[in-house]
């Protein structure tokens, strides 16, 4: 994929730093206009999240929870799964949260929860390293592995208040060398890369369970972006504590240009927000031990806009730090993508999207960072007749 710029425009500041030092006026680089201003979510206490994982309130609104349970011990016990009768209450499920939502949580599914909380504690350790031990990692927008504390290459953009870490963990052939992994925490490499291998086997599942729902054979949307050779990448977020949170965002508002997204979002601060249809941002209350996914705009592709991507933020607070770890599960980098011929008949749409692939898809959010959904938005209606 070609370079989007060698070099970040501008000095990076770590948003962390900023956090620490002690300042009641975050710089203006931050300050958000105000129509992109949020709505500030406070902390949850710690009894209060537990009861909220035990119930939902009718007047709390929530994105969906899907339980993969019975699937996964089906194909376990060799039963059939998707598309053979076992699955079909979880293809339902999975098909409505996708219609209506574009995010749903998943609990049962297949990765142990002690996996999750130690890759989850081994970033957190990572960001608690020394300034000077992290900043020897720091990325730039060539490939963006590393320490980094923006998106885009634009100068003078209005910044996040975030730091994170980027990595690839698949295929073999496109992953992170070991000079971009942290040396501390010392488990951080191996409990990532098998964190990574179970949930890239959750993401090949979901897909499975995609394909099924919209009709199509059930390798459909494998084969469509890659098969084996379908990219996997982390982002483990950090998100400090902002003395001004209702003035700043920790994530703007975007899609993920990729297929899937696999989010283990901090077990004790809220802070992920999804734009519903009305245009209301709703706060995700996570479940315990659950992932929360949402389908990216190679999905709403491939669907020929069946299923949509859905624009979400983060929001910080004043109190507590926010950590998240993203799995993005991306198409291989030169497969062109473009509706499937089956959802493109005389009874549905005509294709809404031309042929383009997937590293020239996200040259865009490379260059110019989250910009809500308006890539793929320019490129609806753009297919030639004949595609």
């Amino acid at each position: 994929m070609a370079d989007c710029m060698q070099e970040w425009p501008e000095a990076v500041v770590r948003v962390q730093a900023l956090a620490e030092s002690g300042l009641s006026v975050i710089p203006r680089c931050y300050v958000k206009p105000p129509c992109d201003r949020p709505v500030v979510v406070a902390p949850v206490p710690a009894a209060v999240q537990a009861q909220l994982e035990k119930e939902q309130p009718s007047d709390i609104i929530s994105i969906p929870v899907v339980d993969l349970g019975e699937l996964l011990l089906a194909e376990d016990g060799g039963a059939v799964g998707v598309g053979g009768g076992l699955g079909d209450d979880v293809t339902e499920a999975v098909a409505a949260a996708c219609r209506e939502w574009g995010f749903f949580q998943v609990v049962n599914h297949g990765v142990r929860p002690e996996l999750m909380r130690a890759a989850r504690e081994a970033w957190r350790g990572f960001f608690r390293r020394p300034l000077a031990e992290k900043q020897s990692y720091a990325n730039s927008p060539r490939t963006y592995e590393g320490y980094g504390s923006r998106l885009g290459v634009q100068k003078g953009a209005v910044l996040d208040w975030g730091d994170y870490f980027f990595l690839h963990l698949a295929p073999e052939a496109a992953k992170s060398t070991a000079k971009f992994w942290p040396a501390n925490p010392s488990n951080c490499k191996e409990v990532s890369e098998e964190y990574g291998r179970e949930v890239v086997r959750l993401c090949e599942l979901l897909m499975r369970v995609l394909s099924v729902s919209l009709g199509l054979d059930e390798a459909h949307f494998q084969r469509a972006f890659g098969g084996a050779e379908c990219g996997a990448t982390l982002r483990a977020n950090y998100y400090p504590r902002c003395p001004q949170p209702d003035l700043t965002l920790g994530l703007s508002a975007h899609s993920d240009p990729g297929a899937l997204t696999v989010l283990l979002a901090d077990e004790h601060v809220r802070g992920l927000q999804v734009r519903r249809g009305d245009g209301e941002w709703v706060t995700v209350q996570p479940v315990r031990d659950a992932f929360i996914v949402n389908v990216g705009d190679q999905v709403q592709i491939l669907s020929n806009s069946v299923y949509k991507s859905v624009e979400h933020r983060v929001v910080v607070n004043a109190e507590e730090e926010r950590i998240s770890l993203a799995l993005f599960y991306n198409p291989k980098g030169d497969v062109p993508i473009a509706p499937a011929p089956e959802l493109v008949t005389a009874g549905n749409l005509p294709a809404l999207y031309p042929p383009m692939t997937f590293d020239e898809y996200r040259l865009y959010v490379r260059n110019k960072g989250a910009r809500g959904k308006a890539q793929i938005e320019a490129l609806k209606g753009q297919a030639s007749p004949e595609n």
